[in-house]
């Protein structure tokens, strides 16, 4: 399964006051909030962890279809990081999803698969062949008839971004190991 967020960095310092008063401990815990206070960039490092989280919950809301608002039941745990990308893990209630995160001045794109291999797989698609299931939930009708595939959209400000796990991937990966729960 596959989540992503975009935050487009200028956008979001037009439309949020990140520093405002109780944003931070409505949104975050505590280690989450020590960590924005110590970094050496607070801005990028709150919307790096509200992109994890984001991401994360998009998975969560796919598995479990059930939309609720908690942000600080989306635990985030930074695994690396640098002034360009960033690695790291969400644990919510028993599920542990993987995130990698690329960050520019312009836009932070964060990506939450459920399988750590899934990472080095995804691709990013058009807008075509996209459909909502009952729950708003989107799936891509790829190439095979009648096959959905998990798709995750996020939009912010000037960017927009479609994922998915390569099929092509997906389809040796089950091969190769005789799985067959794929879709």
């Amino acid at each position: 399964m596959i989540g992503n967020d975009v935050v487009d960095i200028i956008a979001s310092r037009h439309e949020s006051n990140w520093q405002r008063k109780g944003l931070i401990e409505k949104i975050f815990t505590a280690d989450e909030q020590s960590l924005i206070q110590n970094d050496q960039q607070p801005e990028i490092l709150l919307w790096l962890l509200w992109s994890m989280k984001e991401a994360a919950y998009k998975i969560y809301n796919r598995q479990t279809k059930i939309r609720e608002y908690i942000p600080k039941k989306l635990v985030c745990n930074i695994i690396s990081k640098n002034n360009s990308y960033s690695t790291g893990q969400v644990i919510c209630r028993e599920n542990v999803y993987y995130t990698k995160t690329t960050i520019s001045q312009e836009i932070l794109h964060t990506i939450a698969v459920t399988c750590l291999h899934d990472l080095n797989n995804i691709i990013e698609i058009e807008n075509k062949n996209i459909i909502k299931d009952q729950n708003g939930i989107p799936y891509w009708r790829h190439s095979v008839p009648n096959i959905l595939q998990d798709v995750s959209i996020s939009h912010h400000g000037r960017f927009e971004r479609i994922v998915t796990i390569n099929p092509h991937y997906k389809e040796a990966f089950i091969s190769e190991n005789e799985t067959h729960d794929y879709i």
